[in-house]
């Protein structure tokens, strides 16, 4: 017999109170705009092997959605190329009892052979009540990737192509593609792949903080791809110089150089049903080493004047303080930081407009 929805969320509830974690409440601002939390935030815990009681891993989507919901988010962002037999059917069934949005994370055709893998996945995001799917060009960093300028056009041709081929399945089945500006693309690079595409089953995922490391503000980053945006990764980053460049690292909303209010305000301008999800990952800050020769091989060099003024927003805007690292700590430090720094996103969040 299926729960009701109380008793859903009685169980969930009670699962999470059970670990001594105390559940934030949930502000009107939160339930209004119902933010949910992308798996990523969850990089540890998510089919963590720990063996941890406080903080026991997720196995599966149903795991990490109940407690998702436990602690005040809204809804979760999550990939489902893991469901098998009925996960679908049931995925659907807690996403209404609980009232939370579900948004998918699906790698696109690699080329015609590998259409129909994806169009599994499609139907199987669909069948759980997903209606926005999002995707990535690069599973990497460009100015890692790539060592020349010709190997990066050759990714690009490569990419749409890749985008073309899921157009199609996605504008049969009428659900949305959400492109991020995954460190690969610059704002004004995805735009044009977008516009060039014309494709109303076809937007952005609007990361707020990634094309950092591309030596682009966030804000103008947001501003130009915000009338794409079909979905959100809501961050915080804090910036620190180091000898090759300078260091990028999520922290807390609040505690970085995004603006937050500003970016979710333009987001929800241009298209007011864009669901706002949080994507916290707890690890080492990465080093953007812009300082050397290898860093510039895809990209033209900035004028003197330009990149001088991008490092003093660097040094200006510094991280109070050590940026948060997880290399001296143990497994269940991890998981215990991974999830304070959850709830306080969730928390700053709750107050935005309070």
């Amino acid at each position: 017999m299926k729960p009701t929805r109380r008793e859903f969320i009685k169980t969930a509830s009670l699962g999470l109170l059970a670990t001594g974690f105390s559940m934030p409440a949930i502000p009107d601002f939160l339930e209004e705009y119902k933010m949910g939390i992308v798996v990523h935030s969850y990089g540890h815990r998510y089919g963590s092997k720990v063996g941890s009681s406080q903080y026991p891993g997720f196995q599966n989507t149903l795991d990490f959605m109940r407690h998702c919901h436990a602690i005040g988010a809204g809804g979760i962002q999550i990939g489902v190329g893991t469901w098998f037999g009925e996960m679908g059917q049931k995925v659907r069934d807690a996403r209404e009892e609980l009232g939370m949005y579900l948004e998918a994370s699906i790698a696109m055709p690699e080329g015609e052979t590998d259409v129909d893998r994806f169009e599994n996945e499609v139907l199987l995001a669909k069948e759980a009540g997903v209606k926005v799917i999002r995707t990535v060009c690069l599973g990497g960093r460009r100015y890692e990737n790539f060592k020349s300028r010709e190997e990066f056009e050759a990714f690009k041709v490569y990419s749409i192509q890749r985008i073309q081929l899921a157009e199609k399945v996605v504008r049969k089945h009428q659900m949305k593609l959400a492109i991020e500006n995954h460190k690969d693309w610059k704002a004004a690079e995805l735009v044009e792949i977008l516009q060039n595409l014309s494709s109303e089953w076809v937007g952005a995922t609007v990361d707020f903080g990634n094309n950092i490391s591309l030596l682009e503000y966030p804000d103008e980053v947001i501003e130009t791809l915000a009338p794409f945006a079909f979905s959100t990764h809501v961050k915080d980053m804090g910036v620190q110089e180091y000898e090759e460049g300078f260091l990028l690292s999520e922290v807390p909303l609040g505690k970085g150089i995004v603006k937050l209010k500003k970016g979710i305000e333009l987001c929800k301008n241009y298209h007011p049903d864009v669901n706002i999800s949080l994507e916290m990952i707890t690890r080492d800050p990465l080093k953007i080493p812009c300082f050397s020769e290898n860093y510039w091989q895809t990209f033209e060099y900035p004028s003197s004047k330009k990149f001088k003024r991008y490092l003093q927003m660097i040094g200006k805007e510094s991280f109070d303080g050590k940026l948060p690292s997880i290399s001296n700590l143990g497994e269940e430090e991890i998981l215990a930081l991974e999830e304070n720094n959850v709830v306080d996103c969730l928390r700053y969040y709750g107050k935005l407009n309070s």
